[in-house]
Formats: structure tokens, C-alpha cells, sequence
């Protein structure tokens, strides 16, 4: 299922969703977190993305395995596949830090909205401030391994052109 889609290799394609819908979470997350003021308008997108851009990792993720596999079946050298392992550890640590995400930004949209609907604790505040802290650690560990996966990535591509 992830080897190809309509005759064409897989992972370039599914990558582009993982691409877009990551950094979209991530932003959606820090305005979210930082702009209570637009949080009515916003958080039905941060709920959607918080599903969206997981599964865009898991999907980029196992058709990156797929082809890894098809790689190695047709006798890459040594070196072009440990670029490709390299970029393909990023892509691991990508897809479970922005499940981590998804899951934080889901939880913290449900704890606004919840917590809106009832009177302010000091309790309440420190539940906010914790899960928007741990929003935005998992937001920047996110984007780290976006980025690096996608520039190991390239740099596996156009290296070796």
C-alpha cells in the first residue's frame, strides 16, 4: 500500500502532506497557545490537524520504510542507504514527536474549552500553563525533526546527483 500510488513512487508523495500539515500544527499550537483572544476561531483547526498531521507523519513515515526496503532489494551502495538511515531515524522521531503534538494540542483545546465553561482555579491556571508548556516543548521537538528529516532527505536526493 505504501510502495506506490497511481504507478508513481509513494513516500515523495505522501511526504507533501507531512510537510504542510506539521508546520500548520506547530503554528496552530504556538498562536493557540500565545492568542487566547483567537482561540474560538482557531481551535476547531488545531483539533483537526492535531488528527491530520500524525497520521501525514505515519503515512510518510511507512512508505519511507517502503521504499528504504526497495533501496536496499535493488543494491544501493553503502553509502546513499546510510544517508537514506539517517534520514529515515529523523522521519521516526518526527512521526512520534508530532503524535506527541497532536495528542498535547487536542488535550489542551479541550481543557480551554472545558475550563472556559467554569469558574478559574489557581488549579485550573497551572493545569493551562502546564499543558501549554508541554505544547510548545513538543511543538519545537516537532519542528526540529521536520526539518532535519526533510534535509537529510534532500541531501540523500541531491547528493548523489
Amino acid at each position: 500500500m505504501f510502495e506506490e500510488l497511481l504507478g508513481l513512487p509513494a513516500h515523495p508523495l505522501l511526504v507533501h502532506a507531512a510537510v504542510v500539515f506539521a508546520p500548520l500544527l506547530i503554528a496552530g499550537v504556538v498562536v493557540y497557545s500565545f492568542a487566547p483572544s483567537v482561540r474560538r476561531y482557531i481551535g476547531w483547526a488545531v483539533l483537526l490537524l492535531g488528527v491530520g498531521a500524525p497520521i501525514a507523519l505515519w503515512f510518510a513515515r511507512q512508505s519511507g520504510e517502503a521504499l528504504f526496503t526497495t533501496l536496499v532489494e535493488k543494491g544501493y551502495p553503502p553509502q546513499i542507504l546510510a544517508q537514506v538511515d539517517l534520514h529515515k531515524d529523523y522521519g521516526d522521531a518526527a512521526a512520534w514527536a508530532g503524535t506527541l503534538l497532536g495528542v498535547l494540542a487536542i488535550a489542551l483545546v479541550l481543557f480551554t474549552t472545558s475550563a472556559a465553561k467554569k469558574p478559574a482555579t489557581s488549579g485550573s491556571r497551572a493545569t493551562g500553563w502546564a499543558l501549554i508548556a508541554l505544547n510548545l516543548l513538543a511543538a519545537g521537538a516537532t519542528a526540529y525533526y521536520v526539518f532535519k528529516t526533510g534535509d537529510t532527505g534532500a541531501q540523500a536526493v541531491w547528493s548523489t546527483i
